[in-house]
């Protein structure tokens, strides 16, 4: 990457700027604390091309500041800021309470601060205006520095500024330089408007100074984020560095301001994309498409200047070191650039360039479009899949990231610590009348009660649930709920296992008999080696036979071979199958009996396959039908998703329920809205066939995969889709009654309850919810490392009839049934 700017014409017509502009110098300039401004941006050398306007085809979904507890938003732009647009789906003088008062109750502690303001005075709100224009933030940033002995302390965002001190008249124009180049500018800054306290705007403003303070930390900014590069640790023996971090995020609750604070990690490689390079370039003829593949998509770090991060989108095997570009005073080699910015001697002159395509909001911003990047001077960041599968890295980064609730409250009262004892992050508070209470938020809390899990229809076999939500061990005494005799099946193994896998078969037997579970002994079908064409012949073979199920074993989870596997047996033949790696199946020290809990796992998950139910709860309603939707998004190509929606019905009386599926594939949201409303509607469809004409009186349904910014689009499009769908479905019954919950897990917000973690059942529902919605948060499992994460329920629609107690049981009822592990889960499992 270079640093330089041009000068010169900075009409819209082209990219202006550089990689990194403006990342770090924007927002500066708190009374007399900062002048980052005027230092020069670390950018990266981009080659002269064409600027495209952001499209008016579609509305543009900026990225706003993040929900307290949540993972990211969007919302409506201010400048090159954005301030999320409130969804209120609370009335302002609701009758209704949206707490309950069912459960023990106790006190937790959260991973929030509060924050307040020592005063009620207002704070002022410019435009700001270069003549001529300045598209470089980082330039912007410098000249609005130059204005700080006359303007006092400030928050700059870009476009907008905002200062305790309103300016001698509401429109005022101040020339000022470049304090590189010397080129004359005229700043007009207009006042706009006044915020008080209690507006999205000021908390946007509590937003930009508490980053201003954290910045005197001296921490890393890395994407979004802040990191510790000084307290990094270094994990050798697998060539990573673990980077510790904080998520700060600043937003009105129930009564008070908070901030939440969150740790987080980053892993840096200590191999650069260079080193990536050359391992690719000895591995023969496909070393172009190997370099490729596993560079495109990372992102990546740069080792010098500010350590800004970029995606790598291509690699150009034509442009090299060697290779030149145009600045203001010539072309220039990057050999030559990085020589004469950095001091640094670039070793391999004819390495391929990589390129980085920056965000529309980041060309929209006057940055450049396509960003070239040397390979030795970027190391990669995140861990690859092979890494991800690779048990004791995994094992090891665990030991460092999975924090127990102790330490976590240790830490972020560090943190605390650190942010009001550091001098420069101290004045920037003072100086904006800030406080930042030094206590972490206490909240009330209370514990539902353990859940009964019933064995059999009249309730003679049952256990509860535990403390801790697991009840494997009582499948050695009860039966499963409803099993489906398994007499006709095979089992596809190599030459090599047939042995291992006869071994665990007995086990499979001794555990069904246990459950009441009839199997009666597979056909065995030996393969010479498990890969995907091998496997595919076979299949073909058994298919024809209409077996049950087929039970694969294969050597690894090559994605390949598992992809072929299911194609065959889901896509074209309906044929249930259990694929399961020879490792899992290994007995350890050579004892066959450490393998029954694997057995038990796997028997289970084979009775469901086949149309059985291990265990259910007592479901307090009838004529009900809950519908589960998540959303996955295609990791190769970001333009498909698949929309994934699962349905249990329970008929009037009825105790366990039927089920319902369907995916769909889309490319845009309105898409999606239009799919999920007709699949509900197929679901009722298939309700009506199965409870004799009936239909459902109450619909719920649990919505994943939504982000902040999409609520509004949801409640608008979605629900309102689906509701319309409804009334004409129920044209000639009752009135449907519609229920719709966004559930969140990829959240911020974490509980403490006597400095460890909440037990399952725990809720809250006062203080660190939000007065806009009816929200609640859960922790429904148990985690043996670590801290465990509460998922946030948000309901958008709710003509139930049931008050929050109902609500929020039934609910904490739906993470008991997810058939693949024997204990709740952090989701509801339909």
């Amino acid at each position: 990457m270079a640093d330089r700017q041009q000068r010169g014409n900075r009409g819209r017509g082209r990219a202006r700027g550089f990689a990194g502009a403006g990342r770090g110098g924007q927002g500066q300039g708190q009374g007399h604390y900062e002048g980052r401004g005027q230092q020069p941006a670390e950018q990266a050398p981009v080659q002269q091309q064409h600027r495209q306007e952001p499209s008016t085809s579609r509305p543009q979904q900026p990225r706003g500041p993040a929900e307290a507890g949540a993972a990211g938003g969007r919302g409506a732009m201010r400048g090159n800021r954005f301030v999320p647009d409130v969804l209120r789906t609370r009335p302002v003088n609701s009758t209704v309470s949206k707490h309950g008062s069912k459960g023990k109750q106790i006190l937790l502690q959260t991973n929030y601060f509060r924050v307040g303001r020592k005063d009620n005075e207002s704070i002022f709100q410019y435009r700001v205006d270069f003549n001529p224009v300045v598209e470089s933030s980082r330039l912007m940033s410098a000249l609005v520095f130059n204005l700080k002995p006359v303007i006092g302390g400030y928050l700059f965002d870009g476009t907008q500024l905002f200062t305790r001190h309103r300016l001698r008249s509401d429109e005022v124009e101040y020339p000022t330089k470049d304090p590189i180049s010397g080129q004359s500018y005229i700043i007009k800054l207009r006042k706009v408007g006044t915020i008080d306290g209690t507006t999205e705007m000021a908390f946007m403003i509590f937003n930009l100074i508490n980053r201003r303070a954290m910045n005197g930390l001296k921490l890393t900014l890395i994407g979004r984020n802040y990191f510790d590069g000084q307290a990094k640790m270094s994990i050798q023996q697998y060539g990573i560095d673990l980077y510790p971090g904080y998520v700060t995020s600043i937003r009105q609750h129930e009564q008070d301001v908070l901030m939440c604070a969150e740790l987080t990690h980053r892993v840096m490689r200590t191999d650069t994309c260079y080193m990536m390079f050359k391992t690719c370039l000895n591995q023969g003829a496909n070393w172009r498409d190997n370099y490729k593949r596993m560079v495109l998509g990372t992102v990546v770090m740069a080792t010098y200047g500010k350590n800004n991060t970029y995606t790598i989108n291509d690699v150009e095997f034509n442009t090299t070191p060697e290779s030149s570009f145009e600045t203001s005073n010539g072309k220039i080699t990057f050999l030559q650039y990085y020589k004469e910015r950095y001091n640094i001697i670039i070793r391999d002159p004819r390495q391929p360039m990589l390129v980085s395509r920056a965000k529309p909001r980041d060309i929209r911003a006057g940055k450049p479009e396509l960003i070239y990047l040397i390979p030795e001077l970027v190391r990669a960041t995140g861990i690859t899949d092979e890494m991800r599968r690779n048990f004791n890295l995994m094992r090891t980064l665990a030991d460092y990231t999975r924090l127990t609730p102790d330490k976590r409250i240790q830490r972020l009262e560090t943190f605390n610590q650190r942010l009001q004892s550091c001098e420069e992050s101290a004045d920037v508070f003072r100086f904006w009348q800030t406080e930042l209470d030094r206590r972490l938020v206490e909240v009330p809390g209370r514990v539902l009660a353990e859940e009964e899990i019933l064995f059999n229809a009249n309730e003679t076999n049952k256990v509860l649930a535990g403390p801790q939500a697991d009840w494997q061990m009582a499948f050695r005494n009860n039966p499963m709920y409803m099993s489906v005799p398994l007499r006709n099946w095979f089992v596809v193994v190599s030459a090599g296992d047939q042995n291992l896998v006869g071994s665990f078969m007995n086990c499979i037997h001794d555990v069904a008999r246990g459950m009441r579970f009839e199997i009666s002994k597979p056909q065995f079908e030996v393969i010479q080696n498990d890969s995907p064409a091998v496997y595919v012949d076979c299949l073909n073979r058994l298919v024809q036979q209409d077996p049950q199920m087929i039970f694969c074993v294969v050597s690894n989870d090559k994605a390949d071979r598992y992809a072929a596997i299911k194609k065959k047996t889901c896509v074209e033949r309906a044929i249930p199958t259990q694929v399961i790696k020879a490792r899992t199946i290994t007995p350890k020290g050579g004892n066959v009996r450490t393998l029954m809990s694997v057995a038990t796992k796997v028997a289970i998950q084979m009775n469901c396959k086949l149309g059985g139910i291990p265990w259910v709860l007592r479901n307090p309603l009838t004529s009900v039908m809950v519908i589960g939707f998540d959303v996955c998004h295609d990791t190769r190509d970001k333009s498909k998703s698949y929309g994934a929606m699962v349905a249990s019905m329970y008929g009037a009386g009825q105790k366990h329920p039927k089920f319902f599926s369907t995916v769909n594939h889309h490319s845009s949201g309105e898409e999606l809205s239009n799919f999920m409303a007709q699949n509900v509607i197929k679901a009722l469809h298939s309700y009506s066939n199965d409870f004799g004409g009936a239909l459902p009186q109450r619909i719920i349904i649990y919505r994943d995969g939504v982000g902040e910014g999409q609520l509004k689009y949801v409640y608008e499009h979605e629900v309102g889709a689906i509701k319309e769908k409804l009334n004409m479905a129920y044209k000639d019954q009752a009135a449907s009654k519609l229920t719709f919950f966004v559930v969140s897990k990829r959240i911020h917000t974490r509980l403490f309850h006597q400095k460890q973690n909440p037990i399952p059942g725990t809720i809250v529902d006062d203080i660190i919810t939000l007065p806009e919605r009816n929200d609640f948060f859960l922790v429904s499992q148990s985690v043996r490392q670590g801290t465990v994460s509460p998922t946030s329920y948000n309901i958008l629609r709710d003509e139930s009839g049931l008050n929050a107690d109902q609500l929020q049981l039934y609910t904490f009822k739906q993470t008991h049934l997810y058939y693949n592990w024997s204990g709740s889960v952090g989701v509801p499992a339909v």
